[in-house]
């Protein structure tokens, strides 16, 4: 994993019409290899601008998210029957979820330098950062986010809306007390962190009464509420008689854990360019693949402590045909703090920072 030399903040991003089916088992909010692609996109497209920027890690941050679906007790999503058919007939409806959404994005960022030219990822030189967020602002303004549109931001009071771009300290001490600093401008949201070390321990403990069970298993049973009835303390029922049911997988405070798809298997061998009819790219190898699931976790980004934590790293594995996104987020294990980290005295330190309400 490349260390990255600087970040690029895109914030408070207004996507209309998101895709909103992740894969064929989850719904709700774009897949994490969506925004990888967002990356890679505009990497692509800053090259051809002339911007020597190299990205190789992304973080999501939702402020406000809308799935466009019928409200009551079962929720189905508002489709549109288009286009018509070439005789001017009405379509059969495709199933297509959409959301609308408000994320920020932070990319890693890396400088692609000629050997012997100058360094321009430098704390003095903020004039050519700025200037490279603002193409990078405007290249993405034109793009697709996760299938949707993106919209022009608003002014918004206390919150930094323009894209910029900040160097990350060497000193590992340095870049966390700078990074307190970032995380404060993506309040309020949540971010989305990796957590299948919860996937792990959801199959260990499930195996306790079902042997057999597969890491498939533990990803549906997490994916599922779970009810039972909760034992009374010393075993005497109340003096009601009620009974009390709960997901003992689910306690209070344990957070907010969903299902991921977080990349793709491979299916088949890799084919030689262009030996596949219709395929989107003639000149690359070619192979069918399905979904690969894990668990991720919506977390306030003030619980995060470096910048390891919250970004999304592609790799692949030609050898087992995975293609995956990974996260290197993992819960503080403090005293009285519970399975996920999280104590009651959880606080935003030093929050008196005035640059974290700068008007922009």
């Amino acid at each position: 994993m490349k260390q990255p030399q600087a970040i690029l903040v895109l914030p408070h991003l207004r996507i209309q019409n998101a895709n909103a089916i992740g894969s064929p088992l989850t719904h709700g909010f774009p897949s994490i290899t969506a925004f990888t692609g967002v990356m890679w996109a505009l990497q692509r497209k800053l090259a051809q601008a002339g911007v020597p920027l190299q990205l190789h890690g992304v973080g999501v941050v939702c402020h406000h998210h809308q799935e466009q679906v019928t409200q009551g007790y079962v929720r189905n999503f508002n489709l549109t029957r288009n286009p018509v058919d070439k005789d001017g007939s009405t379509a059969a409806i495709v199933e297509e979820g959409r959301m609308h959404l408000q994320i920020t994005l932070v990319l890693a960022v890396s400088e692609k330098r000629t050997p012997g030219t100058p360094a321009a990822l430098v704390q003095s030189n903020q004039a050519q950062l700025d200037y490279w967020a603002a193409q990078a602002g405007h290249i993405l303004a034109g793009m697709r986010v996760a299938g949707g549109s993106v919209l022009p931001s608003r002014p918004m009071p206390g919150k930094r809306v323009r894209p910029r771009m900040a160097v990350v300290p060497e000193d590992p001490v340095a870049a966390e007390k700078e990074f307190r600093q970032w995380r404060r401008q993506w309040l309020p949201g949540f971010a989305l962190v990796g957590r299948d070390d919860l996937l792990a321990q959801r199959l260990q403990d499930l195996r306790t009464t079902q042997p057999d069970a597969t890491r498939l298993d533990a990803w549906l049973h997490a994916a599922r509420f779970n009810y039972a009835p909760e034992v009374p303390a010393g075993g005497v029922p109340a003096p009601d008689g009620q009974v009390k049911w709960a997901d003992p997988q689910r306690p209070k405070g344990s957070g907010w854990v969903v299902p991921i798809p977080v990349g793709y298997a491979a299916l088949t061998p890799a084919h030689a360019p262009g030996a596949v009819r219709n395929a989107r790219d003639a000149t690359v190898p070619m192979r069918f693949v399905e979904s690969v699931y894990a668990l991720g976790e919506w977390i306030s980004p003030h619980r995060l402590t470096h910048l390891a934590q919250f970004l999304w790293h592609a790799e692949a594995d030609e050898a087992q045909g995975l293609y995956r996104c990974r996260n290197a987020y993992q819960p503080a294990k403090t005293e009285g703090a519970d399975a996920h980290g999280n104590t009651p005295t959880d606080t935003l330190d030093e929050w008196d920072d005035d640059e974290a309400y700068a008007y922009t």
